[in-house]
């Protein structure tokens, strides 16, 4: 008895080596503006695939970008292409990226719910984050100075809000940069005289005030139809061809299944009319 209880015992822990050595871990890193989708995302993929481990870790498409080229993760989060810097870096360490777009996003400024502005033009978002027009007065707004806020510059949003709003000027000297959309809607939240921008996704957090553009307010609908002015697209990069289980994953997302979670967190899904896929891509 004794002899066939060891037996099994060293069955279940051979079992065990065995499950251990088959399961998959995936490291997930870059954008929080992807991360939304990501997280609902992974939460039904790791559902269904029992086996299968995934961490996220957003800090930025840039640090997205670099963790492809290190070799960190196996598929990183973009809400930017990537550089042809990078790229040119990927390959000299034998690093094949590959772009694969999984939704489109409005970039939409916020404000406070205690500021009385609702709308804004680009040339206003422009004079605002450049330095130029520093009180709330000058908008049609309560006087005050405007606490600008963005975010730092490892993140797409932030290079894609630089060439698309203030067209490369740079960013006003006294702006918040902060690391994270989360980050940035905390501090809009606690401030009445602050502006930032954020993703879709991020717009109805607590304390926000989603501010219309040339009369233009940044929805699913308006992305599709082409109207809204800051449109773009949101990336997933692998090392060449997605392989295994990241495949499964990148497979999952871009399925109807996957494309109904990119809607339900305010992005729009990727089957989109060509004219808005154009337009996501500027």
């Amino acid at each position: 008895m004794k002899r066939i209880f060891a037996a099994a015992l060293s069955t279940l822990a051979l079992l065990g080596m065995a499950a251990t050595a088959f399961a998959t871990d995936i490291a997930v890193k870059g954008s929080t503006t992807v991360q939304p989708i990501m997280q609902k995302a992974v939460e039904s993929f790791m559902a269904q695939n029992k086996g299968v481990s995934i961490s996220i870790s957003a800090s930025g498409s840039g640090d997205g970008a670099k963790a492809i080229i290190d070799g960190s993760t196996p598929l990183a989060m973009m809400s930017r292409e990537m550089k042809e810097s990078e790229i040119k870096q990927a390959k000299e360490k034998g690093v094949n990226p590959k772009q694969i777009i999984i939704a489109y996003d409005c970039l939409t400024p916020v404000v406070n719910t205690a500021n009385p502005v609702k709308n804004l033009t680009m040339a206003q978002l422009k004079d605002i984050y450049t330095g130029k027009v520093k009180d709330w007065k000058d908008l049609g707004g309560t006087p005050g100075q405007i606490v600008v806020v963005s975010r730092d510059s490892s993140s797409g949003t932030f290079e894609y809000w630089n060439e698309h709003v203030l067209k490369k000027e740079r960013v006003f000297p006294g702006a918040l940069m902060q690391a994270s959309n989360g980050a940035v809607a905390q501090t809009v939240a606690k401030n009445k005289y602050a502006i930032a921008y954020v993703g879709l996704a991020y717009t109805h957090a607590p304390g926000l005030k989603a501010v219309t553009v040339e009369g233009v307010g940044g929805s699913v609908e308006n992305t599709l139809n082409g109207t809204y002015p800051i449109s773009r697209g949101l990336y997933l990069y692998t090392n060449g061809e997605p392989t295994g289980d990241v495949a499964k994953l990148v497979n999952f997302i871009l399925s109807e299944a996957g494309q109904k979670i990119v809607s339900s967190v305010d992005y729009v899904p990727v089957k989109a009319p060509k004219g808005a896929a154009k337009k996501g891509k500027k």
